[in-house]
């Protein structure tokens, strides 16, 4: 058993690897290649809104789906036509006549539906793979590695798309199909991964609205309120970013490229003394640092347009999302039990992908009817978005309690030790429970 275990984490982790460079040269780009097919605001909008709003109504079905036909076997399926949904994607500017762009949004609706189903399944067989005291320095490596993946992916699809004029739709075509070979042979790595027998218990059964209904005496669903409350608020900026750089700053591919793979470098550099941390610190406590940082990131850009300055901004945004994102997988992990973590994460989507699509609605109808600041309307929404991150987390954040042992700390000894002034991790003091 112990090496199928060792072997299915390496062939989890080729398969990270490949969705990275897909993800690199393919979700990176869909906000610039609706860009190129001369979408609207609202219609940005609508392109992060419609996937997660379906997206999360399948989630529904995942639980019961993935139980009828098994978790490896399901996540297959939806990898396998994950992959596929790249033909439309690519070919839309050729077939599509004068408005591709609606075809575009329904494309990539497919495409997220397919992916959020396989997540369930994903994240119950990897965490059978690992004990609770490895998660976050396993998921820490993991994600740093696939991370450079990703930046090198996107610098490359980004020198392609520099290479060709700006009229032209070659260069995305180009990365487009390199993304969909990247997930095909993803894909072939998730057949290799071995799935452990997970016992059914009838107990552990409990429908969406027996969640909803529990909300205000449980934990998990608070804190699952609270980051679908905070998707909210990023969505709804979230769209306009790329709108920013390209049109508005007009800057170019390589540009867009560099500030754009910036957060995912800072968060590569911070990603293992998190990872530390929330196995050490406890998950809550990360979770509370983060979210004082959170809300500033999209306030930074209403200071400055100089390329330098924002490539600071955009550093601080990936040491504070690396924490922040971290934190929040892994405490998923850790709150609900094995046979429940198909259903919970399912019911983790489905509230997170109603965030996402709320904000990014509103985002979309009221961002040309804001009075501008400092000339853009863009700049008024992101100010908008940093006083929601912050409403949402006096709000809910208080109301999170750590569900494992871990050591006291404040979030100023926290700041001291992530950053290596203080280091205070290493303690031999015996973990207690912060709450």
């Amino acid at each position: 058993m112990k090496d199928k275990i060792r072997n299915s984490l390496k062939f989890s982790f080729l398969d990270g690897a490949f969705y990275a460079l897909m993800f690199g040269f393919g979700d990176t780009y869909f906000n610039p290649y609706a860009i190129f097919l001369k979408a609207t605001n609202f219609e940005m909008g609508l392109l992060t809104a419609l996937p997660g709003f379906f997206a999360s109504l399948f989630q529904l079905k995942s639980p019961e789906l993935t139980e009828r036909t098994g978790r490896k076997s399901f996540m297959m399926f939806t990898v396998f036509v994950q992959a596929a949904l790249y033909v439309p994607i690519i070919i839309i500017p050729f077939v599509t006549g004068s408005n591709p762009v609606p075809w575009l949004i329904a494309a990539v609706t497919l495409y997220t539906i397919s992916y959020s189903m396989s997540l369930p399944a994903w994240s119950s067989i990897i965490t059978q793979y690992l004990p609770r005291a490895k998660r976050g320095q396993y998921f820490s490596w993991r994600q740093k590695v696939c991370g450079f993946i990703t930046i090198v992916a996107t610098f490359g699809a980004g020198l392609i798309l520099y290479l060709f004029p700006k009229s032209s739709v070659l260069g995305f075509t180009i990365i487009m199909s390199v993304a969909m070979a990247a997930r095909f042979v993803s894909w072939h790595f998730v057949g290799k991964m071995h799935e452990p027998r997970l016992a059914q218990k009838p107990e552990a059964y409990f429908s969406f609205w027996d969640f909803i209904s529990r909300s205000k005496q449980s934990n998990f669903a608070k804190f699952v309120f609270f980051v679908g409350a905070i998707n909210f608020a990023i969505s709804m900026s979230g769209p306009f970013f790329a709108v920013y750089m390209l049109r508005e700053l007009k800057f170019d591919y390589i540009t867009y490229v560099v500030l754009s793979v910036l957060p995912t470098i800072a968060l590569l550099l911070s990603i293992p003394a998190w990872g530390r941390h929330t196995d050490k610190a406890g998950c809550v406590q990360v979770i509370r640092f983060t979210t004082i940082l959170l809300p500033v990131i999209p306030v930074l850009w209403l200071f400055s347009s100089s390329r330098v300055y924002l490539g600071f901004a955009q550093a601080f945004s990936g040491f504070a999302w690396g924490g922040f994102n971290l934190a929040v997988s892994n405490f998923l992990f850790d709150a609900v039990t094995e046979e429940k973590r198909v259903r919970c994460v399912a019911y983790f989507n489905l509230i997170i992908g109603l965030g996402t699509f709320a904000g990014a609605i509103l985002g979309g109808l009221i961002v040309s009817k804001l009075p501008p600041i400092f000339g853009s309307s863009l700049l008024t929404i992101f100010l908008l978005s940093g006083i929601l991150r912050l409403v949402f987390k006096l709000i809910f954040v208080p109301k999170i309690k750590e569900v494992k042992q871990v050591f006291n700390i404040s979030n100023l000894d926290l700041f001291f030790s992530i950053t290596g002034i203080k280091p205070i991790m290493d303690s031999s003091q015996p973990p207690t429970r912060s709450e």
